[in-house]
């Protein structure tokens, strides 16, 4: 029996329609923010925010003002799951070593892993204030060593967050500016009269600041591109019941009316189950109103006769989080190959990806988990190789191979650079443009 959709979510054709006009809009934005600079941003921030203050950037003051406004509760929360995330990503980091080694005698090789020099990280908050966005960037470029960390965030109900300024001092933030949007990532790529540029950008956000970011991307780096979320449920009979995907699924969707979420099972009973049950749940679910837009947009149910299938299908979505409840779990762990993050079995969930448990919630979109995954340590930090020759012999014996192949390829001032070692440092006569010959054993 072939893959059945239960349901099926907007077609393709929709969506690349809204892409382009997100991405036009995007265009002229960034090229506003880089003719007209602070004031570019100013008027956008007035525009979309209805939030123009003195200045973006918040003082020392301010953030201890703010700070002040959170709950001893809330801050010991915030901290807690920074240290989780902090753990993780140090243990990352302790992974990535600095190497040198000696290929042959008298040549060392060797890579410096070396953090980005200024990074800007973006914590959404316009609609809900994201304050595990900013463990998430800011703590973990603070373990890579990022010299210059800033940070913004739209203002929320008119105002900067406390909780999420607190999270972005605690986790080292060096500069925090209260910017949303495609104003905020562009002004500090492109930098204005009061921002200097960063080398680099990460953060999740909506779907203009994920293709403000990829019009962005090679002016600056970025993390992935890290647009509206997804989440897919991977589930049997033995794994799950429908309360657990109809809220697995649910909780991902209220992020915004753009989330898709996808039930992938081999139980027509669970699909719907599942889908009665989220009927029920969008009654009381008080974020019902976005949640049930996403759903109802781009929402999938998709019925598999067998567990490879349903392998094949997940790896063709390439969901940014995936949760499964099976009866082999780890086997979707060998197997799967192209995803944001796992959640494996009914205790976990991606809640506990987002907020707490210390993985990092900046996860790939759009099918991009085909070639990357998530934000993490290693994203902050680069890896440059060097060389050093350290004998007269084992610079006239890379020189020559080093001729031969430069000649080769027709670069006779490439094996210039070469034969000159070779007659300096072996004592050869080679002709100037001509290739090294081997050393005779007679010689």
């Amino acid at each position: 029996m072939p893959i059945r959709h239960l349901k099926t979510a907007k077609p393709e054709t929709e969506r690349a329609e809204e892409d382009s006009r997100v991405r036009a809009i995007v265009e002229e934005t960034l090229a506003e923010i880089e003719a007209r600079g602070d004031s570019a941003v100013r008027d956008l921030s007035e525009k979309f925010d209805n939030y123009a203050p003195p200045a973006f950037r918040l003082t020392e003051s301010e953030i201890e003002a703010l700070m002040a406004r959170v709950s001893e509760r809330d801050m010991d929360d915030i901290r807690f799951a920074q240290a989780q995330v902090r753990n993780f990503a140090q243990a990352q980091r302790d992974s990535m070593l600095d190497i040198e080694v000696e290929t042959l005698p008298g040549v060392i090789l060797g890579h410096k892993n070396i953090p980005v020099q200024s990074v800007g990280c973006y914590v959404p908050g316009g609609k809900f204030p994201m304050v595990a966005s900013a463990h998430m960037s800011v703590a973990t470029a603070s373990v890579a060593g990022v010299p210059r960390i800033i940070a913004a965030t739209p203002p929320f109900k008119g105002e900067p967050n406390p909780a999420v300024i607190a999270a972005m001092h605690l986790g080292g933030a060096h500069e925090i500016y209260v910017l949303g949007g495609i104003q905020a990532v562009g002004a500090m790529a492109l930098g204005t009269e009061t921002i200097e540029p960063v080398h680099m950008l990460v953060g999740p956000g909506n779907a203009f600041v994920a293709e403000a970011k990829r019009q962005l991307f090679g002016r600056v780096g970025i993390d992935l591109f890290a647009g509206p979320t997804e989440t897919m449920v991977i589930a049997d009979e033995t794994g799950a019941d429908a309360e657990l995907c109809a809220t697995d699924l649910l909780g991902q969707a209220e992020h915004g009316y753009n989330s898709p979420a996808v039930l992938v099972t081999n139980s027509e009973k669970l699909a719907c189950d599942t889908l009665a049950e989220i009927d029920r749940l969008l009654a009381i679910l008080p974020t019902a109103e976005t949640a049930s837009k996403s759903w109802e947009d781009y929402g999938e149910v998709i019925v598999c006769d067998s567990y490879d299938e349903m392998l094949a299908v997940a790896d063709d979505i390439a969901s940014e989080h995936v949760q499964v409840m099976t009866d082999r779990d780890d086997w979707f762990l060998e197997h799967m190959t192209c995803y944001g993050a796992l959640f494996l079995g009914a205790r976990t969930n991606v809640a506990n990806g987002d907020k707490v448990i210390g993985t990092n919630h900046t996860l790939p979109t759009k099918k991009a988990g085909r070639y990357t995954g998530g934000l993490w340590v290693g994203k902050f930090l680069k890896t440059h190789s060097y060389q050093k020759v350290l004998t007269d012999e084992a610079a006239t014996e890379i020189g020559e191979y080093c001729s031969r192949l430069c000649m080769l390829e027709g670069f006779v001032g490439h094996a210039e650079q070469a034969n000159v070692r070779v007659r300096r440092y072996g004592g050869r006569n080679v002709p100037y443009g001509a290739a090294a010959e081997p050393k005779l054993a007679a010689e």
